[in-house]
């Protein structure tokens, strides 16, 4: 017997009266949490919500977030996270394929419309029964008219319930991939393979009850959710939301909480490092960071020595995915670590590389990342085809391409679906990314594939200069040139202001593509 929010209701009892999540002057005690989701939990009951219905959530980093996740947990439904940038269509898509019951959806920011669009996907879903407006305040009145609220939903509940008691096996949440090879899939994420995962991390960061974390990983993202609120909630953290990363709101946050914990994607590294403002004391900020780790696409080698001779604090790498839960390698202070890889398998997991036929690569040579274990997914939802086809034998396969050194270490080269076929040499981008980041120029940089008549594709590269720095298009493909071979050098490099990125900061290559 199992249920995820156990996590929540443990440290609701050891430490009823400590911070358990701070949004700006907002300030929620583990009790408080609790108590809120408990009156969640009863809401949904009394809507006729079942153990094992399915519930979506969008949300921004805010404090509702985790109060409804748990709530739905401890009904014993299962949770939807969807990103707060889905459109209608989009929405509507999730909600139909995951059969939804019910959707708890954000009003929305100036920016982002999020509930109008919500409320419309769930007009469209004959399926999906109950509608949630969550407000700013529980207080208010739906900012859209004939929908409900989060605060008509638990008005006059009890703050007390009775968790429902299921499955380890159970599914827990539904985690859809971001659908770069199709329409996204929902990853089944049972109760043991997301504890597991947020007890790793919290080994893997050496996290305790005094620790602060700053949340600025989109909760709805399974990074976010597993390796800081899932963690940071099962050891008694207090964590800082911040919906938005913004280096400069980052900093103060960090500066006014004293931070010992930070976890982010790369672009959030590399943002950090470029933003100086004498308003900030880095030498405290520094002082207090104990912890650091960066996930989701590979982090340059020249980011990791550069963020680390500026704030004293290592940062380790790793390498997951939805359907790992999402850890699955990582550089961790018990093993060792080695810049610019993924490190090695977690806990309770095994990995392998494997070469087209199946046969395990040998040291040094590029293969399939394969792993089994605690980590991987039930399988994609209502989909037995490509769950199929992922899992084999046990062995869920990532479409990674990685080398594995003589100390065990692995390398992530790249994605199968990124790599360039330039006249049938194999090109994999990271390789020229780590090169054209050492030039004192660059600051940011993205490598892919466009098409070529004669050659099927070309190499491109899409460069952001660092602010004051100015080289020509053709000097920098020479500087390239110089460094690769001749089949890997791009033949074309475009400057642009700002690379395009996802709600989670990873880098958006299929916009560059188009």
């Amino acid at each position: 017997m199992l249920n995820l929010s156990t996590i929540l209701e443990d440290s609701a009892r050891r430490y009823p009266g400590k911070p358990a999540f701070t949004f700006r002057d907002n300030c929620l005690t583990y009790a408080e949490i609790n108590g809120v989701a408990n009156m969640v939990a009863n809401g949904l009951v009394e809507i006729g919500i079942q153990p094992g219905d399915k519930v979506a959530l969008s949300c921004l980093n805010l404090p509702q977030f985790p109060i409804i996740y748990f709530g739905i947990l401890k009904a014993g439904a299962v949770v939807v996270p969807l990103s707060v940038l889905l459109k209608k269509d989009e929405i509507e898509y999730h909600l139909q394929d995951s059969d939804a019951k019910a959707y708890f959806c954000y009003t929305g920011t100036p920016e982002i419309a999020i509930g109008e669009m919500g409320y419309a996907a769930f007009l469209a879903v004959e399926t999906c029964t109950n509608f949630f407006l969550i407000m700013s305040d529980a207080a208010m009145p739906a900012s859209i008219g004939g929908a409900a609220t989060l605060g008509s939903l638990i008005a006059g509940q009890p703050t007390e319930f009775d968790i429902y008691q299921g499955k380890a096996e159970d599914t827990c949440v539904i985690i859809y991939t971001s659908g770069t090879t199709g329409r996204p899939k929902g990853a089944e994420l049972t109760h043991t393979n997301l504890l597991l995962n947020a007890i790793f991390f919290c080994d893997l960061m050496a996290t305790t009850q005094t620790d602060v974390t700053l949340i600025v990983l989109p909760l709805f993202h399974i990074f976010g959710m597993t390796a800081l609120m899932n963690a940071g909630i099962y050891k008694g953290c207090s964590n800082i939301l911040l919906p938005r990363f913004d280096a400069e709101a980052a900093f103060d946050l960090m500066q006014k909480h004293k931070v010992t914990i930070f976890a982010g994607v790369p672009t959030m590294y590399w943002g950090l490092l470029n933003y100086k403002n004498p308003k900030f004391d880095y030498t405290k900020i520094a002082a207090n960071l104990k912890s650091c780790i960066s996930g989701g696409a590979s982090l340059p080698v020249q980011v990791i020595e550069d963020f680390e001779a500026r704030f004293n604090v290592p940062i380790f790498e790793g390498y997951g995915m939805s359907e790992g839960s999402p850890a699955v390698t990582f550089n961790q202070p018990a093993i060792g670590r080695k810049p610019g890889s993924v490190g090695t398998p977690v806990w309770g997991v095994d990995v392998k590389l494997v070469d087209q036929e199946g046969n395990e690569v040998p040291v040094g040579e590029k293969g399939e990342l394969l792993y089994r274990g605690h980590n991987v997914m039930k399988g994609y939802y209502k989909k037995p085809a490509e769950t199929e086809k992922a899992l084999q034998n046990g062995w869920l396969h990532s479409g990674d391409i990685a080398i594995k050194d003589e100390d065990g270490f692995y390398f992530i080269v790249d994605r199968t679906k990124d790599m360039i076929n330039r006249g049938g040499y194999k090109v994999y981008p990271r390789e020229i990314e780590e090169v054209i980041i050492k030039h004192q120029a660059v600051s940011l940089v993205a490598v892919v594939g466009i098409p070529h008549h004669e050659l099927g594709e070309e190499v491109k590269a899409f460069v952001v200069l660092k602010e004051g720095e100015n080289i020509s298009e053709i000097d920098l493909i020479t500087w390239t040139k110089d460094k690769v071979a001749a089949y890997k050098y791009p033949r074309y490099i475009e400057f642009l202001a700002a690379l395009p990125m996802s709600a989670t900061g990873k880098i958006l290559k299929k916009e560059l593509r188009k």
